[in-house]
């Protein structure tokens, strides 16, 4: 499938994601890089059961949570994808335990993706201060309110942080994406570990 031979073997990679409307191939897509890479993808959510994605504005598929966000720590994950929708982002940015997940996880260094609406999660987490992002068109006046600078590409790598911050627009760059998060994800935490 084009994914990178970098490896991702023996970390376990969170993706947060609400009860409802998180993009559907948003989700499934990077999860696959981070299988095929070794790694192993694990869902939470505000939610116990199962979470409902969707494809565009119609019901997709439903995924099993792995995880409660409020049970989570960052010391238990390698790294951390937050996926897009409209939706999903929104009301992660309402729940505190997933607000405070998100700010201790890109607090402690350890890598973070995040593509499409996601951001708007990070803004909320008080995550985006001074760093360089993309994200859906609509959110740069959001991302450049919150202290962030916004640029128009395909997929953009923030290093001036605590961790790597990688960031996309759109599905349509989720073959970019996904190579370039497990090779971050991947060379972030080989330096962690030394």
């Amino acid at each position: 499938m084009g994914w990178p031979t970098t490896t991702l073997t023996g970390r376990t990679i969170a993706f947060l994601v609400a009860p409802y409307g998180v993009e559907q191939i948003e989700l499934t897509s990077p999860w696959q890089a981070v299988a095929e890479a070794g790694g192993t993808p694990r869902l939470l959510s505000t939610a116990e059961g199962r979470v409902q994605a969707v494809r565009h504005h119609a019901p997709g598929d439903t995924f099993a949570v792995d995880a409660l966000v409020a049970d989570a720590t960052p010391d238990a994950y390698d790294g951390l994808v937050l996926p897009g929708g409209v939706a999903n982002p929104d009301d992660l940015r309402l729940d505190r335990a997933a607000v405070a997940y998100v700010h201790a996880h890109c607090a402690s260094g350890r890598p973070t993706a995040a593509i499409c609406h996601a951001p708007w999660t990070l803004i909320e987490a008080d995550a985006v201060r001074g760093r360089t992002l993309t994200s859906w068109p609509s959110l740069r006046t959001d991302l450049v309110n919150a202290g962030a600078h916004w640029v128009d590409e395909p997929v953009h790598v923030c290093r001036d942080g605590p961790g790597p911050l990688v960031t996309s627009r759109k599905p349509d760059d989720l073959p970019l994406f996904t190579d370039v998060l497990v090779t971050e994800f991947a060379h972030a935490e080989a330096k962690r570990r030394k």
